[in-house]
């Protein structure tokens, strides 16, 4: 099972606060574990304010507002950058992993910041602080436990639909409406 450019949408009955109503962008899925950004709980921080934080200057109107996310519980004082991958860009960030059939990239190094504070690199980002991790086999286990329902991503909903609207976006390419949705697992 490779679950690598998919969305994991949390189950009505997620206990795990970090991932309550959560979607989560696997960035990379091996038989070593799972790496995800949740893409639907900005935080309090709007990417012009981060962007000084890490002394650059955002320059880029259209981002200036934009929040930065929650992505996950490990590593939250770190960034995280999910992009488009730029054509002519030859993988040119220092630090970014190529998500298999996304056609997405995923940096943490703070080159992808510089082009963006230059007005160049991708013009679709999402930035987080943390991410989210799985061991070996812990994701496949809380698939077992109806933890998650997985569907292919579309990128629209990480960056072009309403942060509110992402959740119900995501079930939508299921067919499926939250308002049907129990927290109960059954068996046959």
């Amino acid at each position: 099972m490779n679950l690598t450019n998919q969305f994991l949408i949390a189950m009505p009955g997620m206990v795990d606060e970090n991932f309550a109503g959560a979607v989560v962008y696997l960035c990379e899925h091996t038989d070593k574990g799972a790496l995800g950004l949740v893409i639907n709980k900005p935080i309090d921080i709007k990417l012009k304010s981060l962007f000084e934080k890490v002394d650059l200057t955002l320059e880029r109107a259209d981002l200036q507002d934009e929040p930065v996310f929650f992505g996950g519980p490990v590593q939250t004082e770190r960034g995280f950058v999910l992009h488009e991958k730029v054509p002519g860009d030859g993988g040119s960030y220092s630090s970014s992993i190529e998500i298999a059939g996304g056609g997405l990239e995923m940096t943490t190094s703070k080159d992808v910041l510089e082009a963006l504070s230059q007005g160049l690199g991708p013009k679709k980002v999402l930035i987080t602080l943390g991410y989210s991790g799985w061991s070996a086999g812990q994701l496949e286990d809380e698939l077992g436990r109806n933890g998650w329902l997985t569907v292919d991503a579309a990128p629209e909903i990480i960056f072009d639909t309403p942060v509110e609207q992402r959740y119900e976006r995501a079930l939508a390419l299921l067919g499926i409406d939250p308002r049907m949705l129990s927290g109960e697992a059954g068996h046959a």
